[in-house]
């Protein structure tokens, strides 16, 4: 019997785990996108509204940014970004996080470019929705 309520019990927290919730994915996607501009205008302002105070930003080639650091990184135009392409963008929400796992196309230049997956974490707090985690994976050109 208590096996069974255990099992019951681990069903009813795994149905809500990531259930969709349209509003929120719509938020957080709108989120994205606007990083995503950001980033290409190099808006350090906006970056600062969307970005956590404790931002861990894990580039492809493995090198760590705070927020700071990315800041400055993209609004000084040290990091180039031209144009960001996303593809196949997934939404999971659980309460008040979400991931967003993408495949991306990231513009240098329009001969550099750098094919890669990336998960990001983003919370919600009283501001909104807040990028707080990335992490990429630079994908081998035969895989793209």
């Amino acid at each position: 019997m208590k096996v069974m309520l255990l099992a019951l019990a681990g069903a009813v927290l795994l149905t809500g785990a990531g259930a969709p919730d349209p509003g929120a994915v719509k938020e957080v996607t709108a989120a994205m996108e606007s990083l995503k501009q950001a980033m290409i205008k190099k808006d350090g302002a906006a970056l600062e509204k969307l970005l956590g105070d404790e931002l861990t930003y894990t580039h492809s080639a493995g090198q760590e940014e705070t927020k700071a650091e990315f800041i400055k990184s993209i609004a000084s135009g040290k990091s180039i970004v031209e144009r960001l392409d996303l593809s196949k963008p997934s939404v999971r929400v659980y309460g008040s996080t979400a991931l967003y796992k993408s495949g991306v196309d990231l513009y240098h230049s329009s001969t550099n470019i750098v094919h890669m997956n990336i998960l990001h974490v983003w919370v919600k707090g009283p501001s909104g929705w807040k990028l707080v985690a990335r992490q990429a994976t630079r994908l081998n050109p035969a895989s793209h």
